[in-house]
């Protein structure tokens, strides 16, 4: 089988007589999948569009500020408007203009936040200066430079304030820019957080022209949230000194700096690099001074979190819980093209705070872009009542997602969790019932594909299956076969080994096959593995989470998961499950599910098998 690009490595076109016809395979979903990113609810916008924040407001009316234009980012029209909802994005009012998009410096990336008093702020980046070439001459993108601003509404985003500029002093990266401070380059994407009353918001300064020399800067004002003078807000720029939040091995770009509060007076900054990681640091004193900048990890000094160049968005809840968003592939681009998919999937990880450390959890896959491999970005959580929901944008389109409860439960309660998952388990065998040679009789498996006539693939979920198995290995020798459900016509999944020393999912509807394997360097001779084979029809999804963590390439290649062709269809393959027909080992366990498990409770499988995991 030879893979194709990275990302695709999972599909592979086989020749091959059809199938024989079987009864009626399971029916997938009925209802929408709310992690694709087409059922969301739509934003409106005039064309292009950037950074959907939303905020709510006491009598729950949603009030969205976002970058807007009638042609692509950073072209000439650009500007920051705001809608509302009355029904949590159900239906949307008219944009209101807060920048005019007649105005020709250019307003974009706006924050915003509500006060007790229900007064909305944006804050934004406004090319006050009016400079649109570098000092020789050359025209220039002129949307990320100029001044921070500011305006409120005090009748939820009908109307604005007159405009305020935030006093931003020079530090080292404007004074050594290309216009030498006379301007000043930087943007915002992140969520303002509360340290006590005060408000505190990250944004990145660029040392030169165009993205380049990256590093982090805080705003924090104390009294923001409580007078309503808006002549007497004070804000002060942080960290001290002269250079902001940065480390200089980790290279120019440190970019869209996003900042939550911990306990006291401690401070938490994430923020994207070119690296395949985030990265982060901790603040002890209300950001006045930073920790040195690490890459971002599942726990302090453990293994490192994978992201492209792209938005990463950490949230911290009303109930003081964390999530962070990022894409889960070490990938070093913000291409989101065709050919790129660096931002698509999108996850979600649960943080934990011990002892003044965020752990992270592993992740779950909380939104996806049908039918291709653009993916969307630049996320706001919102939470109403005890809903989530996240908006997010492809730059073109900007909807808003709502986020099961089950599987931010799920996040929250992944670090204690030890209950087997039973919803969908079709079958499950153990001791003398698994050994070598030995065979069960298994139901056929819902269709990873739905079509319907007036689309080539439906909205709604689609189905998928899960393979786990508790296996030891004498050795690893390729060849050896775990589990086997196929046809002789090959059609089915199968477990195998590999000559790269890992376990390979093969599957086969008959007409195309496709194949994922665990990450390399990570399976043992004379260890017992918990080994957990997931099948997403949604994403079209496979991936692997072994001992506990989900796969993601390791040193070995940028994806931890592999994607398959939308159009595969029925893997059911024969009536009869094979048990370690050529096994080198023991299989201890096995257990098939009708349906594509959450990481987190392929996790909590884990966890019950091994009680003394921490």
């Amino acid at each position: 089988m030879n893979p194709q690009n990275a990302l695709w490595t999972a599909l592979i076109l086989l020749l091959a007589p059809s199938p024989a016809t079987t009864a009626p395979a399971p029916a997938a979903s009925s209802q929408p999948d709310p992690r694709n990113f087409a059922n969301g609810r739509l934003i409106p916008d005039e064309g292009y569009c950037d950074q959907p924040r939303i905020v709510v407001t006491r009598d729950g009316t949603w009030v969205c500020l976002l970058t807007t234009g009638p042609a692509h980012e950073g072209a000439s029209g650009q500007h920051i408007a705001a809608t509302r909802s009355h029904d949590r994005g159900q239906t949307w009012s008219p944009l209101v203009e807060v920048e005019s998009a007649q105005d020709p410096n250019k307003s974009s990336y706006a924050l915003a936040f509500v006060t007790p008093g229900d007064r909305i702020w944006a804050i934004y980046c406004y090319n006050g200066d009016g400079i649109n070439t570098l000092p020789d001459g050359k025209s220039i993108r002129d949307d990320m430079q100029g001044w921070l601003c500011a305006r409120f509404s005090d009748d939820q985003g009908r109307s604005w304030s007159r405009r305020q500029r935030l006093p931003m002093r020079l530090t080292a990266a404007d004074r050594s820019n290309d216009w030498q401070g006379r301007l000043q380059m930087f943007w915002a994407t992140g969520t303002p957080t509360l340290i006590g009353q005060s408000v505190v918001f990250g944004f990145t300064k660029l040392g030169r022209y165009l993205l380049h020399d990256g590093e982090g800067w805080f705003y924090r004002s104390d009294n923001v949230l409580a007078d309503p003078d808006p002549d007497s807000i004070q804000w002060q720029l942080l960290p001290d000194g002269d250079h902001g939040v940065r480390a200089p091995e980790f290279g120019s770009v440190q970019e869209e700096f996003d900042v939550v509060s911990l306990d006291g007076d401690d401070l938490f900054t994430v923020y994207r690099t070119a690296l395949g990681h985030a990265a982060c640091a901790y603040s002890r004193d209300g950001g006045h001074s930073w920790e040195k900048p690490d890459a971002l990890r599942y726990t302090p000094g453990g293994r490192i979190m994978k992201h492209p160049r792209a938005c990463a968005k950490i949230w911290k809840t009303r109930a003081g819980r964390y999530l962070l968003w990022y894409h889960h592939n070490g990938t070093t681009t913000y291409n989101n093209g065709p050919n790129a998919g660096s931002r698509n999937l999108a996850w979600l990880s649960a943080g934990t705070l011990r002892q003044g450390r965020l752990h992270w959890s592993q992740p779950e896959l909380v939104a996806y872009v049908d039918g291709g491999l653009e993916g969307c970005s630049y996320p706001d959580l919102i939470e109403d009542g005890h809903r989530f929901h996240i908006a997010a944008t492809q730059k073109t389109e900007a909807r808003v997602l709502d986020v099961a409860p089950d599987l931010l439960d799920g996040l929250w309660r992944q670090h204690d969790c030890r209950e087997v998952a039973t919803r969908g388990l079709v079958l499950a065998l153990a001791g003398s019932a698994c050994a070598a040679g030995r065979e069960s009789r298994v139901p056929k498996l819902p269709s990873l594909c739905a079509f319907t006539r007036e689309r080539t693939l439906a909205l709604h979920g689609r189905g998928g299956f899960t393979l786990e198995t508790r296996v030891r290995f004498d050795d690893l020798a390729p060849g050896q076969v775990l589990l086997d459900a196929r046809t002789v016509g090959g059609t089915g999944y199968a477990l195998t080994t590999t000559e790269r020393r890992t376990v390979r999912l093969d599957l086969c509807d008959g007409w195309r096959a496709a194949s994922w394997e665990t990450d390399p360097g990570l399976l043992r001779t004379n260890t017992l593995h918990h080994l957990v084979a997931i099948v997403d029809g949604g994403p079209k999804l496979i991936a692997f989470v072994l001992d506990g963590q989900l796969g993601d390439g390791g040193n070995a290649r940028p994806f931890g998961f592999g994607r398959f062709d939308p159009a595969f269809k029925d893997v059911s393959g024969a009536p009869t499950l094979k048990l370690a027909p050529s096994l080198r080992g023991a299989l201890l366990q096995v257990r098939l599910y009708n349906r594509a498990l959450r990481v987190s409770e392929a996790v909590a499988n884990f966890r019950a098998e091994h009680p003394e995991t921490p």
